[in-house]
């Protein structure tokens, strides 16, 4: 290339990478936590995408501000339909073997005579025409908005007015015998399929009684923003946060069973609905459309871009929540802390004994420091520590685990077998004597004292499989917060890698309980009934990686949920155990297991139900993907 072509496309690249990045103090910050994640291999990557005026899957970062990324993600994969979609669609709906009916209910409190005049056309332009609009009026809407609303169900048969609030208008409509209840704010706007896509899902899940979408912002002036593009259905990040109810569609037979909106709980009504809902419905009956198919308003033109997760934590949601747990019988208390609620879960009178397994091959600044750590700052009363020696021969470390082994609770096996991760945590199950088992990397450090009181009483609890614990590199960036399946084309990786503490994460997903596909061995804990009921790990196939992620699959498989809570922290030494070179062998082991794990669990891992297919495999910041995964609209 000559020099004013690279003259020219380096004056091309300095707009591009300020635009997408967010400024220059946006992209300097962008690049060096790409760096710091990605390598300089990442850096290359993303400034060859901004070089290409492409993307920008490596240079968005969807947990910050994002005037710029997802006005262009919009532009390109969500723009508005064309007519000859919207005919497609409607043709589409022609063919369907039934067509569901659906009653939507408008709060108007609040909302200006501009806001309500596009929340009612947004209705009036749905592609699917089986729909009638109740405006509800209650005591907060202006007296411009009330006329109006009047004006509008006069000019339309479909549109009913009601002077009534958002609850005693839903309790009182008719949706029919097999109809679809759905609550939503004039202030707010539904993309023109929205209910198109929630009537293709009703059709092609007919056993489904609830139906919820993604969301994101709408500004005055039209201008989308701070997408919400939720996971499937996680009833602990429920419990942590109301990440459902706001564009929520109720079956008519549901809502007779589970009843309607209960005014005592304010503004939380919606949100204790949904948790009535989940209480009587198994996970194949509530279903996520992934799509930002509702709008909602911008709050102040301060936060036109926020994404405040606090928002998805309604005031009141804590008494809602609280009475959940009592109808379950389940023993805990609900608070409201940081980005949203948090269950702390109560343990037994008599706590159940905890095995710690720690394998381990000299290491004896970081064993020790891992086991000393456990010891001194552990408040769990009833546990003990299995430490595995596979085969070391430092001498200082030998004396050391001969002298721990002298301590109460402490026991050293000796394995001189080649390393297995697997079969060295399956040997010390098998010699355990506690009822629940911890899997601990030798180079863990505590941090909560109630760590291990906090993963053993949300693992106790029914229904859950694997808890996984918050873990930090010491710089205190985190290093784990949950496992997401199939990142940058592989098996899975860790989600929020190298955020910093205080940073709540994409919606508050790196601070909330919730549950994921998966989660790390380095701090795991299971009842070991369930150990026992699924083999334990797989020290065939998978001897040193990806054992744990293949471990809560087939718990998942097995019906169990798999859970991260944020309050039990951990330092995790990743690094000083991690070798900066592997040999031949190690290579073509890792390939070989990385290959058995697409085989055993294929789509799924690209297809993980915590995640969404509108946010990127390439990078594990919850950026967007570029395109997404879902399917588009297709042209006719």
């Amino acid at each position: 290339m000559s020099a004013p072509n690279r003259l020219w496309r380096a004056l091309a690249f300095i707009p591009n990478a300020l635009y997408k990045g967010g400024g220059l103090g946006g992209t300097a910050r962008r690049a060096v936590k790409i760096l710091r994640q990605s390598g300089l291999r990442g850096v290359v990557r993303s400034v060859s995408v901004l070089l290409r005026n492409d993307g920008p899957p490596l240079m968005a970062d969807a947990s910050r501000p994002d005037r710029f990324q997802y006005r262009e993600w919009v532009k390109r994969h969500d723009a508005p339909l064309a007519p000859a979609q919207r005919q497609a669609l409607e043709a589409q709906a022609a063919g369907w073997p039934r067509q569901p009916g659906f009653v939507l209910v408008m709060a108007l409190d609040g909302a200006d005579a501009q806001q309500a005049e596009r929340a009612v056309a947004s209705v009036r332009d749905q592609v699917f025409a089986h729909w009638r609009l109740v405006l509800a009026a209650g005591p907060g809407t202006a007296q411009a908005v009330k006329a109006l609303a009047g004006r509008l169900a006069a000019s339309e048969p479909r549109i009913e007015f009601a002077e009534a609030t958002l609850a005693q208008a839903f309790n009182a409509v008719d949706p029919g015998a097999d109809g679809w209840l759905a609550a939503c704010d004039a202030r707010d706007a539904l993309a023109a399929d929205a209910l198109w896509r929630v009537a293709e899902a009703a059709v092609a899940r007919p056993e489904a009684a609830l139906i919820y979408t993604d969301e994101d912002r709408i500004a005055a002036d039209g201008q989308r923003s701070a997408p919400y593009f939720k996971p499937d259905w996680n009833l602990d990040l429920l419990r942590s946060q109301d990440f459902v109810s706001r564009f929520a569609f109720f079956a008519a037979p549901l809502l007779r069973e589970v009843g309607r909106l209960d005014e005592r709980f304010g503004d939380a009504a919606r949100y204790d609905l949904v948790l009535r809902a989940a209480e009587r419905l198994d996970a194949a009956r509530i279903v996520h459309v992934p799509k930002a198919l509702y709008h909602r308003h911008v709050a102040s033109e301060e936060t036109v871009h926020a994404m405040d997760p606090a928002e998805y934590a309604p005031e009141g949601g804590e008494r809602a929540l609280q009475a959940h747990l009592a109808r379950g019988g389940i023993e805990a208390t609900a608070e409201r802390a940081g980005a949203g609620f948090r269950v702390r879960h109560a343990l037994p009178a008599e706590p159940p004994l905890v095995s710690l397994f720690i394998p381990t091959r000299n290491g004896l600044k970081l064993v020790r420091q891992c086991i000393e750590s456990i010891l001194e700052k552990t408040l769990y009363p009833r546990y003990e520590i299995i430490l595995i020696d596979n085969g070391s021969d430092d001498p200082e470390a030998l004396r050391y685990f001969e002298e721990i082994s002298a301590r109460a609770g402490v026991r050293v096996l000796r394995d001189d077998s080649p390393f297995n991760y697997s079969a060295l945590n399956n040997q010390a199950a098998a010699v355990a004597k506690g009822e629940v088992f911890g899997l601990i990397n030798n180079d863990i450090e505590v941090i909560s004292p109630d760590w291990l009181g906090e993963m053993v009483s949300i693992a106790l609890q029914p229904g859950v499989g694997a808890v996984g614990a918050r873990l930090w590199y010491p710089e205190n960036t985190l290093q784990h917060a949950g496992v997401v399946l199939g990142y940058r084309g592989g098996v899975a990786d860790h989600a929020h890698r190298r955020f910093g503490q205080g940073d709540a994460g994409y919606f508050g997903r790196a601070a909330l309980l919730q549950g994921f596909s998966a989660v790390t061995a380095a701090c795991l804990i299971v009842r070991r009934a369930l150990y026992e009921q699924v083999g334990g790990l797989d020290e065939k196939h998978l001897k040193v990686a990806y054992n744990d992620v293949d471990f809560c699959l087939r718990l998942r498989e097995a019906g169990y949920r798999n859970v991260w809570t944020p309050h039990a922290e951990l330092y995790h030494h990743e690094s000083a155990t991690r070798p900066s070179d592997l040999s031949e062998a190690q290579i073509q082991r890792f390939l070989g297991e990385e290959g058995y794990m697409k085989q055993r669990w294929g789509e799924l891992l690209f297809n993980d139900p915590a995640y969404n297919p509108n946010l990127s495999l390439a990078i594990e910041d919850f950026s967007y993907a570029w395109p997404p995964r879902a399917a588009k609209v297709a042209a006719p």
